[in-house]
């Protein structure tokens, strides 16, 4: 049996052992079972099971290229990252992170809870199904996360320290390359277009000069704007859901940026379930819960922002009359550019989401790529123009509309 002292990437059999070696989680007489059940772009995810009892846990293992691609070469330390950060944000956001039980800095690989009795966000939005608490529960976790890690509530020397520790150069150029160049220029050739939109993309997306320069200056104030410890990754593939309860799982992406960046990932990606459901004539009871969900995260976000504001502000000049509106006016405008990178790069770049790409029939999805891209023109050329959730489904419901093939 190895000792587990170097690294190396492991198999089930020999995470089974590692457990066994590392935890004290199960009993000596367990009978141990392990499956591979990542489906990731970058890591190695592994569920153990106490075929006796029931008992599980999850092994998450970083390896030193990423999945997606052999050519994005990456550190390991984003497991760290990755660990120290759920943990922080199991501080600051109970009840909406699985446990860490271990970070192992020699295996690279992490502990968790097992999240098995919860569902994937994406997948259970893409089967129609419906989550009451979801945008209460995603709000409290982005307000509790973002704003206690600022400026404003910190201590500005502690805040500093933190910018320094989650520095995280080559996931953040991931998100630089597939977020805020390639999607407008294919600079690299690793897009891949839905051939019925290609010449569409090429001539709104890439051939839109005004759109371009708005994202440049996008990606550097994504790659200056120390903020907040951002989660840096929250689409609904990183979010687990069950009736009455919500985890936001793999930060790994996590670094100090822009507030806005995860929340306008959060609307975008409910954009995409609810342009899925347009095109497919999906149930009314569902498509108007995504609507309010919409409208909630982006209105129940401001309520509590404000509320938190009071609450835990220490720094002296953020007390000033009015100053709190102004921020959080100016996150707003991150969150609806935010919002339309999002969609822009899920449909012009290289990482796809299911919500569009299972889209069987042609015409549907040329018209829900298309709804999602005008609406993600008017998010970020005109994003000082949406402060309200209603304002956000409107701007997409209208885009809907001047794309409807029905």
């Amino acid at each position: 049996m190895t000792d587990f002292n170097s690294y190396f990437l492991m198999n089930a059999d020999e995470v089974v052992q590692y457990v066994k070696a590392k935890m004290n989680y199960f009993t000596e007489n367990a009978d141990l079972t392990c499956a591979e059940i990542g489906d990731g772009n970058l890591n190695y995810v592994f569920r153990v099971v106490d075929e006796k009892s029931g008992k599980s846990l999850i092994v998450k293992q970083a390896g030193d290229t990423a999945r997606i691609s052999d050519e994005f070469k990456l550190s390991t330390n984003r497991i760290r990252i990755e660990s120290n950060v759920l943990k922080l944000e199991g501080e600051l956001a109970q009840g909406l992170v699985p446990d860490v039980y271990l970070y192992d800095d020699v295996m690279n690989c992490c502990v968790m809870e097992d999240l098995s009795d919860h569902t994937i966000l994406r997948t259970a939005l893409n089967e129609g199904r419906i989550f009451p608490k979801l945008a209460d529960d995603l709000t409290t976790f982005m307000v509790n996360t973002l704003l206690l890690t600022s400026d404003v509530v910190m201590e500005h020397k502690a805040k500093k320290a933190l910018v320094q520790d989650y520095i995280n150069p080559e996931l953040c150029e991931i998100s630089e390359d597939l977020v805020y160049s390639e999607p407008f220029t294919d600079h690299n050739n690793r897009n891949d277009l839905f051939p019925a939109n290609k010449e569409w993309i090429e001539e709104n997306i890439y051939g839109d000069a005004r759109l371009r320069f708005e994202a440049a200056k996008l990606k550097f104030a994504f790659m200056t704007n120390a903020q907040a410890l951002v989660h840096g990754d929250l689409h609904s593939g990183s979010v687990f859901v069950k009736e009455d309860s919500t985890k936001v799982i793999d930060p790994e992406f996590a670094f100090y940026g822009p507030m806005g960046y995860d929340v306008g990932n959060v609307i975008a990606n409910l954009m995409f379930a609810w342009s899925r459901a347009y095109v497919t004539d999906a149930d009314e009871k569902y498509v108007s819960w995504l609507e309010s969900t919409i409208v909630e995260t982006v209105d129940l976000f401001k309520v509590k922002f404000l509320a938190s504001w009071k609450e835990n502000v220490t720094e002296i000049m953020a007390k000033e009359q009015g100053f709190d509106q102004w921020y959080l006016d100016s996150v707003l405008q991150d969150t609806a550019s935010v919002t339309g990178m999002e969609l822009i790069r899920r449909i012009a770049g290289l990482a796809k989401v299911k919500d569009l790409t299972t889209i069987a029939d042609e015409q549907q999805r040329v018209q829900a790529e298309r709804t999602c891209l005008s609406a993600a023109k008017e998010f970020i050329l005109n994003a000082q123009g949406f402060r309200t959730g209603e304002q956000f489904l409107q701007g997409l419901k209208n885009s809907a509309s001047s794309h409807n093939m029905r």
